[in-house]
């Protein structure tokens, strides 16, 4: 049974950071994709950050430079790293478990709020 549970998120001010964790089992992790992505109110669901199986690492241009994205292969976990957040950074973010032949993944999501 494949899970993947998010951690990490609250309520911050702006300019403020925060750290999101994604922990995976029931996958050979190393060999998805990981990515994360967000849902603001009214909003549809977006790619901020994704880790290539090979490492490859990719940015929506709205967090470039202020969100890295890495992961833990021996803990089988992929983090966000949010820093400078902004309020319309504020959404549900969502970890995501892509292989080709092997399947499509989501975890529950985490609530990021920005606000002052």
């Amino acid at each position: 049974q494949v899970q993947l549970v998010e951690s990490g998120g609250g309520l911050v001010q702006p300019g403020g950071s925060l750290r999101l964790s994604c922990a995976a089992s029931g996958i050979i992790f190393s060999l998805y994709r990981m990515g994360w992505y967000r849902q603001a109110p009214g909003k549809q669901r977006e790619l901020v950050a994704s880790i290539s199986s090979g490492g490859t690492i990719n940015y929506q241009d709205s967090v470039k430079g202020r969100f890295t994205i890495s992961r833990d292969i021996a803990k089988n976990t992929a983090y966000l790293q949010m820093t400078m957040l902004k309020p319309e950074d504020t959404a549900v973010y969502y970890c995501n478990a892509f292989q080709n032949s092997w399947g499509n993944y989501w975890g529950q999501g985490t609530q990021v709020t920005v606000s002052s």
